[in-house]
């Protein structure tokens, strides 16, 4: 079979061995993966995938269901149309993965929609609901509202109650962002500061760290949870923690791709009774804006790294699958 991987920061469809299918896996031909941030880190050598897994690109994908490992349980049939959440290596032609972390595509999406939604909504779900123990009604900051992550977090807060405001790097991101139900936000070349006559907030998610640790502490409302997912503007921060004590503050770091099996399955395991049944009734949207044929997959890195996407791109591994 073939993949793609990262060599010496650009990527190439290369031969690859095919991969067995143990007890408790399922094997899938990829129709499409999902782009994330995680895979331009990657590319560019600086984020390395965990200890024993695939060497090749790609955290999502969706397909069909080609071979059932044993134990694999009782859900899933050769020909079902699923998507999946990986460690690595979903931009392949073929997968394997643990049952426990494949969902079935939601009633009316593409396999093409599909490959874009376990991550982000994955990681929107674990670090705004499970880690940041959002209640309806509470007021949510999402930093980079505009990407992947940030468009399902919008849509996620919007279905279960709360507000939410975004920062965003242009006023054509942040119309994006109300669109899909964001209540506001600032641009942040204009006046990040601003954020804070729109605060307090009880959570904030943030992709971007330290450049951003000042101004979270401000518009932080006391018992607030700052959940931090990255470091897109560095990793170095002072803070007056006379800030976090005064306000009862929650600083959370927080990573997906390297927590172990049994945590991703029981987090799909939420996402599937709590948030899939929401795509069907048309309350949350995959907001699929490009698709790239593998052929071309240096250009689909380089429109993600140029930042100015707004919502998610997917690579295309099998047309004939749709």
């Amino acid at each position: 079979m073939k993949a793609l991987q990262g060599v010496d920061g650009h990527v190439a469809w290369v031969q690859a061995q095919r991969p067995v299918c143990d007890a408790g896996q399922v094997r899938i031909r990829v129709a499409a993966a999902g782009l994330n941030r995680a895979d331009v880190l990657q590319k560019a050598g600086h984020y390395p995938p965990p200890p024993g897994a695939s060497p090749y690109m790609g955290l999502e994908c969706a397909g069909v269901i080609e071979e059932i490992g044993a134990g694999a349980g009782a859900d899933w049939r050769v020909g079902d149309r699923v998507c999946a959440l990986l460690a690595s290596g979903a931009m392949a032609e073929e997968v394997v993965v643990d049952a426990r972390h494949v969902l079935p595509v939601p009633e009316g999406l593409s396999l093409h929609e599909a490959a874009a939604i376990p991550e982000v909504y994955a990681t929107a779900w674990l670090n705004i609901f499970q880690l940041g123990a959002l209640k309806a009604g509470e007021k949510v900051l999402v930093h980079a509202g505009a990407s992947g992550v940030g468009s399902a977090a919008i849509q996620l807060c919007k279905a279960f109650g709360s507000p939410v405001w975004v920062s965003v790097g242009s006023q054509d991101r942040l119309d994006y962002c109300q669109a899909l139900g964001a209540a506001g936000g600032v641009v942040r070349n204009q006046n990040l500061d601003a954020l804070e006559a729109l605060g307090p907030f009880d959570v904030v998610l943030d992709p971007v760290g330290a450049s951003y640790g000042a101004l979270n502490l401000k518009v932080l409302a006391r018992d607030g949870r700052w959940v931090i997912i990255g470091l897109m503007g560095g990793r170095q921060v002072e803070m007056d923690l006379a800030q976090v004590l005064g306000k009862r503050l929650q600083i959370t770091g927080s990573t997906l791709r390297n927590r172990d099996d049994a945590f991703k399955g029981e987090l799909l395991r939420e996402l599937r009774q709590q948030v899939w049944p929401l795509f069907s009734e048309g309350r949350l949207s995959p907001q699929l804006v490009d698709t790239y044929p593998v052929e071309f997959a240096e250009a689909a890195y380089q429109a993600l790294e140029g930042n100015q996407v707004s919502g998610k791109l997917v690579m295309v591994i099998d047309p004939t699958l749709v």
